[in-house]
C-alpha cells in the first residue's frame, strides 16, 4: 500500500472514530430500579438523578450505597459501549480513546 492510500484511510478511519464518539457522547444510558433513576451522557456527564422511592431519604448510607451503585452501572454501560463501537474501529486500540 501505498503512502497516499494509508493517509486516505488513516483519514477515514480518523473520521469514523470521531463521528462514532460524538453519537456515543450524546446517547443517554440509564439505570433504573425502584429506588432511583439515574441518567447519563455518553460523555460521563451526570445528566439527571431522580429518588422515586422517599423512604431511602432516610437512610443517607443507604442512599449513598444506592446511589454508587447506579452511577457505576451507568459507566460501566457508556464504556461497554465505547468499547464495542470504538473496538470495531480500532482493531483493539480502543484503550487508546
Amino acid at each position: 500500500m501505498n503512502m497516499q492510500a494509508m493517509m486516505a484511510q488513516a483519514k477515514r478511519l480518523q473520521a469514523d472514530l470521531e463521528k462514532t464518539t460524538k453519537e456515543i457522547e450524546g446517547k443517554t444510558f440509564i439505570f433504573e430500579n425502584e429506588n432511583v433513576l439515574v441518567e447519563c451522557l455518553g460523555s460521563n456527564e451526570v445528566k439527571r438523578i431522580e429518588i422515586k422511592n422517599n423512604d431511602i431519604l432516610e437512610d443517607q448510607e443507604m442512599l449513598g450505597d444506592i446511589l454508587v451503585v447506579a452511577i457505576n452501572d451507568v459507566l460501566g454501560q457508556i464504556k461497554a459501549e465505547k468499547e464495542k463501537k470504538l473496538g470495531r474501529l480500532t482493531g483493539g486500540l480502543g484503550g487508546l480513546f
